[in-house]
């Protein structure tokens, strides 16, 4: 799982409205003898009321096809019509909300210039501020208020009304709303330093400063990715080494055998949040954190953990957090570029009625978070394309590491609790960043009947 809960740390996140939010690494319920003994000592588990699937047990795992194509369906056909359909309506919402998400996004660049609004908030903090930086940062800190407070009743809806809806949150209100005052405080800090930075940046790159302002996001993003795990992930879970016993060496002896340098591994209580089961390996410039959810331990199977840290420490060992910068880079890249295309036509025409000074002037900074979103809502399917594509070879690689191809089919099937199971293949590369259930099921399979496997 490349994606994390961070703060925003780009101007990129602040254009788009949201910052990448934690995506589980596999939803699973199984309840079999083997998921009881990795979890004894723990408490009941957190579950999904809504979500089910038909249980199997051993002999229908001995009776399984041997070829991919039948074993993958024998494992689709698993799944209750009444899950399928709730599943398939969850996700297919998720659609509607990135075109409302994107709306909003645009409306309150609209509302912040209208007025002269964002001129006046600019000459506000030029006063308080006085030097140009602290003057840009106060902006940041307002341009991070306000759309907080504007995009809020969508974010309750999307955050909270609609994860209870379907069975997925275990928060009451408070609790909830109290994370989100507490994201409001890191993202408004995080916000003020990035627009400070990238407009000090872009003052002095002149006309270049589309090239500049994509090696800054860059930075921006490559300091997050430091400081998210130790400073803003404890700020939303607490997180303690996992007892020892079966679990734990089994993911250490992975880490190990493939030079991942992890002494320990860790759980975090993502059950007084979500239902959803979660895992990651953060790290980066020779660091590494082998983190699981306390979901994830007490509602699967050792086999199903081998076959999602197998995924996880994939990741790592692949590089793939270093490949994720270099093509987000280029993407950025394309983004600024037409970023400064598009700002050099809209402020000839519109700079002077919203009281816009150049490309350079912070109050600028909504129409440049307009311009880029529009940029990468049309860009979606590419920059899906290019963490789908990481994922299936993560999937691979866990396969190859764990050789947990039926923990690996079970896990994939429970995804349907949040994931559409099976779109259609233009479906799948316009909106999927994961691959679909279906897609993985029949890699397991394939690599279950090509090694022979039971």
């Amino acid at each position: 799982m490349l994606c994390k809960r961070v703060a925003v740390i780009t101007l990129i996140s602040l254009a788009l409205g949201s910052a990448h939010a934690a995506e589980p690494a596999a939803a699973v319920a199984r309840n079999d003898a083997s998921g009881a003994a990795a979890s004894a000592a723990l408490p009941a588990p957190v579950t999904n009321p809504q979500f089910r699937i038909r249980p199997v047990d051993d002999a229908w795992r001995a009776r399984l096809p041997r070829d991919a194509d039948a074993a993958t369906q024998a494992y689709m056909d698993r799944l209750p019509a009444d899950v399928v359909a709730r599943s398939n309506a969850y996700f297919e919402g998720g659609y509607w909300l990135q075109l409302w998400n994107f709306l909003l996004g645009l409306a309150i660049s609209v509302v912040l210039l209208g007025g002269r609004r964002s001129a006046r908030v600019r000459d506000w903090a030029q006063r308080v501020g006085r030097k140009a930086f602290l003057r840009d940062a106060l902006y940041g800190g307002f341009f991070a208020v306000a759309g907080w407070l504007l995009s809020l009743p969508l974010t309750v809806y999307q955050g909270y009304v609609r994860e209870h809806a379907y069975g997925m949150a275990t928060q009451t209100f408070a609790p909830w709303f109290g994370e989100q005052l507490i994201g409001l405080a890191v993202n408004t800090v995080v916000a003020m330093l990035a627009v400070g930075g990238l407009y000090a940046v872009i003052r002095r790159s002149g006309e270049r400063w589309w090239l500049w302002g994509t090696v800054a996001a860059v930075g921006f993003s490559v300091l997050g990715m430091l400081v998210a795990p130790v400073w803003i992930d404890p700020l939303f879970n607490t997180y303690k080494p996992v007892e020892n016993g079966p679990v734990k060496s089994a993911v250490l002896a992975m880490a190990q055998a493939d030079g991942v340098p992890a002494d320990n591994v860790y759980e975090f209580d993502a059950s007084r949040q979500t239902t959803r089961v979660s895992a990651n390996v953060a790290g980066i410039f020779g660091s590494a954190s082998v983190r699981l959810n306390d979901n994830l331990l007490r509602r699967t199977s050792l086999p199903e953990i081998r076959a999602v840290m197998g995924h996880e420490l994939g990741h790592y060992v692949m590089n793939h957090i270093y490949k994720s910068i270099a093509e987000f880079a280029l993407l950025f890249l394309a983004g600024f570029l037409f970023a400064q295309w598009a700002m050099a036509r809209l402020l000839a025409r519109w700079g002077e009625r919203f009281g816009l000074h150049g490309v350079a002037d912070v109050a600028s900074l909504p129409l440049l978070a307009a311009v880029f979103a529009l940029f990468m809502f049309v860009a979606t399917p590419i920059s899906n394309t290019l963490i789908r594509t990481q994922e299936i070879e993560a999937d691979r690689f866990g396969l190859n590491l764990a050789r947990e191809p039926l923990g690996e089919a079970e896990v994939d099937l429970k995804l349907t609790e949040y994931r559409k199971p099976d779109p259609g293949p233009i479906e799948e590369f316009i909106f999927f960043d994961h691959p679909s259930t279906r897609f993985r099921i029949h890699d397991a399979m394939r690599w279950r009947e090509a090694m022979g496997t039971p």
